[in-house]
């Protein structure tokens, strides 16, 4: 063997071996770049996926919370149908219960239906009766003798007497302490898993309780629940104090009702005997004013016989003392005339001859009849109807007393240099008013409501020193009510007198 080989050899083996090793290293770090960029790449992609873990448990959070709200939601909804629901019922069975003022259709107008309508499977109503107990007014899913049942433990509640029917509260299952037995005792027996029992209010407090239920476990009870039982309740108390009221009025008024037919009856009655006992008085002074006149006439014809000198001439003293019996026995004669007419007038056998009668031309011919006595006072006398004033439906000799009485008694209380005033006007289509004004003493207060009266004369200096019967006035109404008129008079003492009076258009 070439010793130059030998020694080339193990260099060449080493030299191999160093460009082996150095090979090696280089690998191992190329190895470690690419594991140092694999673990970098591991790391960021672990990041990326806690990133995404947290997105989607960030997501699944925003799922579950979408789902709640949407059965929120969907519960709220539920709810608020439900709600609108019992409104829309709750107003139509008001609108049935103002309808009504009947107590027991008050209670039927609460039927199945209905209460189906409200959201509730049963009902139970009733009201405490004039004894204290308890009657059954509403039984919805009851029979009539378990509902009596079911009311008579109802009320021996405790809790129900005192909240309900003792304070007027509402009162709901749910709002009692779990522990108590009451609750559970009375929902079963009432085949409930929840009610509502709210108060029938009136104004003296609660006279019963309404009882509304879900026979459903999946059905919870709500405030709206609550105000919607208390609602309802409240409109049959206030359908049933209405229907008390008008019952109390219906009777009040049934007894007023008795009591103006009895007064009527007793007024028709007393009417009655009146009218009888006018008429025998006007027969009466009918009568006696005809008995009176014969001899009356014959007095005053003897009188005047004697006052002419036919039987002789008289002494003077005589002479004037059958002058004051003819005085008299005309007064007298003018007294028993008046009492004629007014009791022909009263009792309707005085005959009025109507016809188309002038104002103007009246009050003309009573002008010139009366001139001398107004003349002597110095008393204007003035006439004011228009030409447009219609003629007035009279009779001719009636009206001209009217105008004469009216007249004459204000010549009579017009002192010296006074007016008088006739006037006329149209009313109305169909009527005509006449106005006789003067300016004389007046007439009290007190007396205006007693000058129509018969022999009713004012207490004044001018009666005091004038004779009269107290019969003008009482004839001059008696002649306007037969001419279908009125009359009226105002007056101020001292300030003059108006007589008003009306007469029917020809």
């Amino acid at each position: 063997m070439d010793p130059l080989n030998q020694v080339r050899d193990p260099m060449l083996l080493e030299s191999i071996i160093n460009f082996a090793g150095m090979i090696g290293l280089v690998g191992m770090i190329l190895l470690s770049i690419v594991l140092v960029f694999k673990m970098e790449r591991l790391r960021t992609l672990n990041a990326e996926l806690a990133k995404l873990r947290r997105a989607f448990e960030e997501l699944d959070e925003q799922a579950k919370l979408i789902v709640r709200t949407d059965l929120e939601l969907h519960r709220a909804q539920e709810e608020l149908d439900k709600k609108v629901a019992g409104l829309v019922t709750l107003q139509k069975l008001t609108r049935l219960l103002t309808t009504t003022l009947d107590e027991e259709e008050i209670f039927h107008k609460l039927d199945e239906r209905n209460i189906c309508e409200l959201g509730y499977d049963r009902a139970l109503g009733f009201t405490r009766d004039g004894q204290g107990s308890f009657l059954v007014r509403i039984a919805i899913g009851y029979a009539p003798a378990e509902a009596q049942a079911l009311a008579g433990e109802f009320t021996g509640q405790p809790m129900i007497v005192d909240k309900v029917l003792g304070k007027s509260n509402v009162f709901a299952s749910s709002d009692s302490d779990r522990t108590a037995q009451e609750i559970p005792r009375l929902l079963k027996a009432l085949g409930l898993s929840s009610f509502v029992c709210a108060p029938i209010p009136q104004k003296d407090g609660a006279i019963g309780a309404l009882v509304l239920g879900y026979e459903s476990p999946y059905t919870h009870l709500t405030d709206s629940d609550k105000d919607l039982v208390y609602v309802l309740a409240a409109q049959i108390g206030q359908a049933l104090e209405n229907a008390k009221l008008f019952e109390e009025q219906w009777r009040a008024q049934q007894d007023l009702e008795n009591k103006i037919q009895q007064r009527t009856r007793e007024l028709t009655a007393a009417l009655q005997e009146i009218k009888a006992i006018s008429k025998r008085k006007s027969d009466f002074i009918s009568a006696v004013s005809h008995e009176l006149r014969t001899p009356l006439t014959s007095i005053k014809g003897y009188a005047s016989i004697v006052a002419a000198g036919k039987l002789g001439e008289l002494p003077p003293a005589a002479k004037e003392r059958i002058e004051k019996i003819n005085k008299h026995s005309d007064n007298l004669s003018s007294l028993i005339n008046n009492l004629l007419d007014i009791a022909r007038i009263e009792s309707g056998r005085e005959v009025l001859k109507f016809e188309a009668v002038n104002l103007k031309a009246l009050a003309d011919n009573l002008a010139d009849m009366l001139a001398p006595p107004m003349k002597d006072k110095g008393i204007e006398f003035s006439i004011q109807i228009p030409p447009e004033v219609p003629l007035v439906r009279a009779d001719r000799n009636q009206i001209d007393r009217v105008f004469i009485n009216i007249v004459g008694n204000a010549i009579k209380f017009t002192p010296p240099g006074g007016r008088i005033t006739v006037a006329a006007r149209l009313q109305d289509p169909q009527t005509v008013e006449i106005k006789v004004s003067d300016t004389g003493i007046g007439i009290a207060p007190n007396d205006l409501e007693k000058i129509f009266e018969e022999f009713y004369r004012v207490d004044n200096e001018v009666n005091q020193s004038a004779k009269g019967t107290g019969l003008g006035l009482t004839l001059v109404k008696y002649i306007v009510e037969a001419h279908h008129g009125k009359l009226s008079v105002s007056s101020q003492v001292g300030h003059g007198s108006h007589f008003i009076f009306t007469l029917p258009k020809a």
